[in-house]
């Protein structure tokens, strides 16, 4: 199952996607633009979730500029693309979280998921459920290994095999982690605490996450 974020890239699909990027590598400034717009969404959100708010921003600019210079040498589709720039932007911000000599944001204490109360048990009531916003303060108390394969296959659009790319893990088990994660969200979002925001998140079946 292919998870993504419903209105982050509406306007452009994967085969314009992967033409903006290989125009923009022949140096078409449109082209770029056009990547920057689809992209950047989704490599935003994943910044806040490792570094938040504050820093999300700077580690965004610094993830472009090095797109920008390394362009030329990237070859692939609009899925090496998303994952090629997760991976950037997932290097320049635990390189900013080093020189700032903390731990990234994500990882935080899961105890407020134990013991919740709910109907049901299903990640796709999560991903039914979660807005934007809410869903990045959400994920942030997940574990780590949780948190970063949610935002990268339900945020990023990544699919397991290249979600397990950027982390350096094995498909199953960031499935695995990402299956953990959603459920947890689940039933976070069935506790008292929890606002009713409207839909953001579609789960949709591709052949290439089957495998």
């Amino acid at each position: 199952m292919m998870w993504a974020v419903v209105g982050a890239e509406s306007d452009v699909d994967d085969a314009r996607l992967t033409a903006a990027v290989a125009d923009a590598q022949r140096g078409d400034e449109a082209a770029f633009r056009t990547v920057y717009r689809a992209v950047q969404p989704r490599l935003l959100a994943y910044a806040r979730t490792l570094v938040g708010e504050a820093d999300a921003e700077d580690v965004a600019s610094e993830t472009w500029l090095q797109i920008a210079r390394d362009l030329g040498r990237f070859s692939g589709d609009a899925d090496r693309f998303r994952g090629w720039s997760a991976t950037i932007a997932r290097n320049r911000a635990l390189d900013h979280v080093r020189r700032l000599g903390r731990r990234p944001l994500i990882g935080g204490d899961e105890t407020v998921l134990l013991g919740v109360a709910g109907r049901a048990d299903t990640a796709g009531e999560a991903l039914e459920a979660l807005a934007t916003d809410r869903a990045m303060a959400l994920i942030a108390q997940l574990p780590q290994d949780q948190a970063e394969a949610v935002v990268l296959r339900a945020v990023v659009g990544l699919d397991a095999k290249g979600a397990a790319e950027v982390l350096g893990k094995r498909p199953g088990a960031v499935r695995t982690a990402a299956h953990r994660g959603l459920r947890r969200l689940a039933e976070l979002l069935r506790s008292p605490a929890a606002s009713s925001d409207g839909v953001t998140f579609a789960c949709a079946p591709t052949q290439k996450d089957v495998r």
